[in-house]
């Protein structure tokens, strides 16, 4: 039998799962009616899963979790809380919850649950080394890491827990600073899944316009009026396969809340329609954005982001990983001469080149040092690539304390606002994507715009 604590100050609470789970024959439990007594009972007793009241006397819940936090007590904890607790439930989420429900709870809901967070348990046991005691040749099917070379411990670590993660199907958030590999990261996770031989199926929500978006997503039924043909979306053509959705936080709140119920329930309508459909896919999102911060409150749907929170992954920048430069540069150098059917080449990089691009910040992280390194293998003559093989605009961005002229100071908002404008260009137009890269939000490109 699988062994539960349920961890409740409401004796009522507790005695009607107690008898419940007893009923099912298939759970053990034990009931903490006094939160002061948990840390102990963890420490003496193994459970398979803890279902914990979040609003307790004494210890809360959250306490609980930031105590299992520091002792390293790993075993899946779900959240019991109330209908109106909802950003308090994604708050523990961020603490390692595994999941939350609310009070009154669903009977068959809960079972399903539990059974999830007790596979989820014990996937997580079969990994039980520190992070720095793993290595990149330890992953069970190395190739699918192949294209994020590395030998930073978090980063390695980040592709175990990406490998065993991709063994269930549940949904993965992944976020990171833009171009640090998110796309990259799905893919592996992909192929590393039960669903590799099925499509992967990569939709960047800055890339269309948001009206159209829900069409594009979901699919269209044929209208009455004949204007609208019938339309498959994403979901449908990933059937089989995974969905990765990058720039999740554009997504309207309307459409985030479709999206819930494709994640929680399998299911979806077409837009135009009410016949409810059965989805078979994987989602995979993505975002440059904590989410879990209250600046997004009212913006992006806690309820959504609770289920995305339950396998989250966040990439570190190339800044916190730079020891990765030098095989990163390698992987590039190679991929670009494939590219050109240059193979054969031995081209390298000179120790100038090598000693610049390991100083340079990397806005843009490794999407940006693979633009340089491409730039630099086209211009490159030789068997050594030197500053002089970069574009005039890439050695001016990168060198230390280059300039273009005399520094000529002018009013703040003029310089936001021809920034603003560079950047709308740079996105061809659209203003989504802007905003993204921004790291504000389309109002707030209005706002600076009007102020002009």
């Amino acid at each position: 039998m699988n062994k539960v604590l349920i961890v409740d100050d409401d004796i009522a609470v507790t005695n009607y799962f107690m008898v419940f789970l007893m009923q099912t024959e298939r759970f053990e439990s034990t009931v903490v009616n006094d939160s002061r007594e948990v840390e102990n009972l963890l420490e003496q007793e193994v459970f398979d899963v803890v279902m914990l009241d979040l609003d307790m006397p004494n210890v809360s819940g959250i306490d609980i979790l930031n105590m299992m936090q520091a002792k390293n007590i790993s075993v899946p904890v779900i959240i019991l809380t109330g209908a109106n607790d909802v950003d308090l439930a994604v708050k523990s989420m961020k603490r390692g919850a595994f999941d939350y429900l609310t009070k009154p709870v669903d009977d068959e809901h809960l079972i399903e649950v539990l059974d999830s967070a007790i596979e989820h348990g014990a996937m997580s046991k079969k990994i039980i080394k520190p992070a720095d005691a793993f290595t990149q040749e330890e992953l069970k099917d190395r190739k699918d890491f192949e294209h994020l070379p590395t030998t930073n411990k978090d980063m390695i670590l980040l592709f175990h827990n990406a490998e065993k993660v991709a063994k269930c199907d549940l949904s993965v958030f992944i976020w990171g600073e833009q171009g640090t590999g998110k796309e990259s990261l799905a893919r592996a996770i992909h192929h590393a899944s039960l669903r590799a031989d099925g499509p992967f199926v990569a939709v960047d929500a800055t890339a269309h316009r948001l009206d159209d978006f829900s069409s594009e997503l979901f699919g269209r039924a044929k209208d009455w009026s004949g204007k609208h043909d019938e339309k498959q979306g994403f979901i449908e053509t990933a059937a089989g396969g995974t969905l990765f959705i990058d720039n999740i936080d554009c997504l309207e709140l309307p459409v985030q809340a479709r999206l819930k119920r494709v994640i929680q329930n399998s299911e979806f309508y077409r837009d135009n329609s009410t016949e409810i459909k059965k989805s078979n896919v994987r989602i995979i999102v993505s975002s440059t954005r904590d989410l879990t911060s209250s600046k997004y409150h009212d913006s992006f749907s806690r309820d959504l982001l609770y289920h995305l929170m339950v396998n989250s992954m966040r990439i570190p920048s190339l800044r916190a990983r730079t020891e990765d430069i030098p095989l990163i540069i390698d992987y590039f150098l190679k991929q670009e001469l494939a590219k050109l059917n240059r193979e054969g080449n031995a081209l390298t990089v000179s120790d100038d080149f090598l000693d610049l691009l390991l100083q340079y910040n990397y806005p843009d992280n490794v999407q940006e040092l693979q633009n340089i390194i491409a730039c630099a293998v086209v211009g490159a003559e030789g068997d050594k690539i030197t500053l002089d093989d970069l574009s005039p605009y890439i050695r001016e961005r990168i060198t230390p304390g280059e300039t273009t002229g005399d520094f000529t100071p002018t009013v703040l908002k003029n310089v936001i606002t021809d920034h603003i404008e560079k950047t709308i260009r740079y996105c061809g137009g659209n203003i989504n994507q802007a905003a993204t890269l921004l790291g504000i939000s389309v109002d707030e490109i209005g706002n600076h715009m009007e102020k002009d």
